[in-house]
Parts: C-alpha cells; sequence; structure tokens
C-alpha cells in the first residue's frame, strides 16, 4: 500500500474479511467426536424456536438419514475437508499481508461470568494473555472440552500483541454512535477465549499481527444484542478503522458459528446466501429465537459482513460442511468466507 504523500492524510484500509467456525470439532480427531454425544443426551436443545430433548430431536428428525451422518468414514472425510479450508483461509490472510485484525468473537464464560456480562466489548489493552489453564479451571470445563484445549492455547501459553490506538478509536467511534461499549485495558481473567485462541492458532499460524478483541455477547440471557444491532456496530466498527490515522492493512475476522449444537442446514444456507447477496434481511426476518445456543455465533459474523458489504469487498463461500455427531442432529455445521 501505498504512502500518503505530504499534506495527503493517512487513512487505513480494510483489505480482507474473515469468517471461520471455531468449535472443538475442528481441533480433535474425528474419532473422539462421539465424546459430546452423553452431554448431548443429557441437555436441552434449541430447535426451530423450541426447546428439545434428545430423544424429542430424534423422533422429530427421523426422517433426514442422519444415521448416514454419523459414520467414521464420513466423519474422516468431513474433518479433512474442513481442515482443508482452515488452511486455505491460513493462506488468504497470509498473501493478504496484514498489519493489524479485529477480530469479532463470544466468550462463553472464559473470561465473563453471570456476574457481569457486556453485550459489546473492546479490548484496548497492549497485551492479549492466553495462558495454560490451572487445575480448577479444568474442573469447570464441560466434558469432552479438556481435550481441545491444545487447539486454541500453545503449549507453555502466549502472549499477544494488542493493538490500543485502533481499540480506542473503536470505542470512540461507538460512543459517538450511541453503542455503550464495555471497555477492558486487560482480560478479566489470563485466559484467551477460544474464538480468539481459534484465529491465533490456526489463522495466524501461532505468528498473530496485532490484533483487536471485539467481544459480543451472543449466548447469555438477558441482554444478548439483536441481529440488526450487530450489523450496525460492524459498521461502526468500520467507521473506526477508517477514520483511524494509519496507513495499516487491516482485516476483519470473524469467529464462531454456524448452526449448533443443533444442526440447522435451513438456517445455514440462507446465512451464507444473505452473505454472498451482501443482504442480511433474510437473516434478519428469520428472528431471535434462531440465534440461541452456538447458533448464536453468527451474530459474530454480522458485524464483519455489515462491514464487508459497506466496504465493499466481494464474498466468497468457500465451504459449508455440517459435521453431526449424533442422529439427533447434534454437532456443528461448518462455515469457511473470505472477503476480499
Amino acid at each position: 500500500m501505498a504512502k500518503p504523500g505530504v499534506g495527503e492524510e493517512s487513512m487505513a484500509q480494510v483489505v480482507l474479511g474473515i469468517g471461520t467456525s471455531h468449535g472443538p470439532m475442528l481441533v480433535t480427531e474425528s474419532q473422539s467426536w462421539g465424546i459430546r454425544v452423553p452431554a448431548d443426551k443429557a441437555n436441552i436443545h434449541a430447535w426451530r424456536g423450541g426447546d428439545w430433548s434428545f430423544d424429542q430431536l430424534v423422533a422429530a428428525r427421523a426422517g433426514e438419514g442422519l444415521d448416514q451422518q454419523i459414520t467414521e468414514q464420513v466423519w474422516e472425510q468431513r474433518q479433512a475437508a474442513c481442515q482443508s479450508n482452515i488452511e486455505r483461509l491460513a493462506d488468504i490472510f497470509a498473501e493478504a499481508r496484514i498489519d493489524v485484525a479485529v477480530i469479532v468473537g463470544n466468550d462463553q464464560n472464559e473470561i465473563y461470568r453471570t456476574t457481569l456480562n457486556p453485550a459489546f466489548a473492546v479490548h484496548y489493552g497492549e497485551t492479549i494473555l492466553n495462558h495454560e489453564l490451572g487445575a480448577q479451571r479444568l474442573q469447570e470445563l464441560p466434558p469432552g472440552i479438556a481435550a481441545s484445549l491444545p487447539g486454541y492455547i500453545p503449549a507453555g501459553g502466549a502472549d499477544y500483541r494488542g493493538c490500543p490506538d485502533l481499540a480506542r478509536k473503536i470505542i470512540d467511534v461507538a460512543i459517538a454512535d450511541e453503542f455503550d461499549v464495555a471497555a477492558m485495558s486487560a482480560l478479566p481473567r489470563e485466559e484467551t477465549p477460544h474464538a480468539w485462541g481459534f484465529v491465533f492458532r490456526r489463522i495466524m499460524r501461532d505468528n498473530p499481527c496485532p490484533s483487536v478483541m471485539v467481544t459480543v455477547n451472543t449466548f447469555y440471557p438477558p441482554n444478548q444484542p439483536r441481529a440488526r444491532r450487530c450489523f450496525d456496530f460492524g459498521q461502526s466498527i468500520l467507521k473506526a478503522i477508517r477514520a483511524w490515522d494509519s496507513d495499516q492493512r487491516v482485516a476483519l475476522i470473524a469467529s464462531g458459528g454456524l448452526t449448533h449444537f443443533v444442526i440447522d442446514e435451513e438456517v445455514d444456507r440462507t446465512f451464507l446466501a444473505a452473505l454472498e447477496n451482501n443482504d442480511l434481511e433474510p437473516v434478519f426476518a428469520m428472528g431471535e429465537t434462531v440465534f440461541r445456543d452456538g447458533t448464536s455465533e453468527m451474530k459474530n459474523w454480522i458485524p464483519v459482513a455489515g462491514a464487508m458489504a459497506e466496504a465493499g469487498l466481494r464474498p466468497e463461500v468457500l465451504d459449508y460442511i455440517p459435521c453431526y455427531r449424533s442422529e439427533a442432529g447434534t454437532g456443528n455445521a461448518m462455515g469457511f468466507v473470505c472477503w476480499r
């Protein structure tokens, strides 16, 4: 990118957008995907606007042939396809020569608690800590999650560079745009949530550029922002990047999704088609009851998609891979998208 000349204003340039799933199924061997099924059987699941037991889901989805989706051969094929797409996104990121990344993700009781959980927050500290978990913290994890931790936290842990200058600009513009964002000078815990750990480890290949963490409370009542509000927040983030006095090349990255813990391919295809068409009205029309449990992480993508549409970057859906782990349709639908 050419440097500004004398008397010219410098302006950061958004050159890349990425959307990627980040779930534990992506960072563990496919043979272990079934480890979570006992928890699936014990939990009540959100699907089609209602609350369903595992057995109710099995009965409701009996005609979908899901038993053919949960063989070891299918799991191996889909895991291989997922890994190929992750590497492709990592190549795209490396080729774009990014100076700073703004990563939008959600916390799942990793750094926040229900005692204090902001709808939107921006980290403006110098350092993002990603330390290994202690014994007590490991005991708090749901079944099967501990095995996925190396996919998010490197051995020995890591400290990553923040980008306080851009983060403060995002906060300033958000406040001016009437988003009452929380501001973090440091993480509440020395643990980077897996939404960001996955990006640092896999998309940036353990060599992250300076990054701004933007958190969206997608999961936990009562203060989840609505889908359209997330879209507007993305517009504000883009405005801040454009107002930042810098000549840096910036990427916007969305981490999370697609539908889970119960896969709904109709919802996923509606969402991906909306991204391709630069028109999220069909997503908003699905209603807020769609965005529950892990499916809510689509709200990490919506700010990025809104910013990309405004910035004029071209969307490309690299792949969509529904990774079922049970005959109830539980699992994680994986999506891999870029805007260039």
